[in-house]
């Protein structure tokens, strides 16, 4: 019976479900979208534009990321049976997705981005994804960002109103009608490293940057 249970959440009626039941459900939120024009602004002048966000945060902005697919994003996303699911989603809602993480596919799916990037100027990157630690920013994602010369924008949501789950992430869901703030930071340029030191300084700055808008537990 369990079985039969992880076939059909893998399978493309069950991904449309899903995507169809996400959109319904996040009908519900308030949303108040926080300096967006800024980094668009960057996107017109011809700058390449890296979103970052935490694992813990993303579920609330897959309705509003739809107003995106006009731009060709792209997102990388694990090779993992919850990645076919999320990717699943992430296509119908007009996003390119390059399937690798750290664990498995990762170099493969980061020279994908890259390239992306490279040809279409904006893209996505979960810091922390798939599997963590909470709140610690892969190494990746700096390089990414360098070898596409794009600019990394720092992305937060919150929520007035949401539960926690008792994950690794302490993932968000906000509850309905709860109103949901998605706020883009300051973007920020990393020059290229002279030595491996530099290059932990510069994730570092990123992590640190970025943690304090995380939603911390003890």
């Amino acid at each position: 019976m369990l079985k039969k249970m992880k076939f059909i959440i893998y399978t493309k009626p069950f991904i449309a479900f899903i995507y169809f039941f996400i959109r319904l459900y996040s009908m519900t939120f308030r949303f108040n979208v926080v300096n967006e024009q800024q980094w668009q602004n960057e996107l017109k002048a011809g700058k390449r534009v890296l979103l970052c966000a935490w694992h813990q945060q993303f579920f609330a902005a897959i309705r509003h990321f739809k107003s995106y697919a006009r731009l060709n994003p792209g997102l990388m996303i694990s090779q993992s049976r919850d990645g076919e699911l999320i990717a699943g989603v992430a296509n119908r809602t007009g996003w390119h997705t390059a399937r690798g993480s750290s664990s498995k596919g990762g170099k493969e799916a980061l020279l994908e981005m890259i390239e992306h990037l490279k040809c279409y100027g904006f893209g996505a990157q979960i810091l922390d994804g798939p599997r963590g630690p909470m709140g610690i920013v892969k190494p990746g994602v700096i390089k990414m960002a360098k070898e596409s010369g794009a600019i990394i924008v720092p992305f937060y949501i919150s929520s007035d109103k949401a539960w926690f789950f008792n994950s690794w992430d302490k993932f968000m869901l906000p509850k309905p009608f709860s109103k949901v703030t998605l706020l883009f930071g300051e973007k920020i340029s990393f020059e290229p490293a002279q030595t491996p030191e530099q290059f932990e300084q510069q994730r570092q700055y990123l992590e640190d940057t970025m943690r304090k808008r995380l939603f911390l537990f003890s």
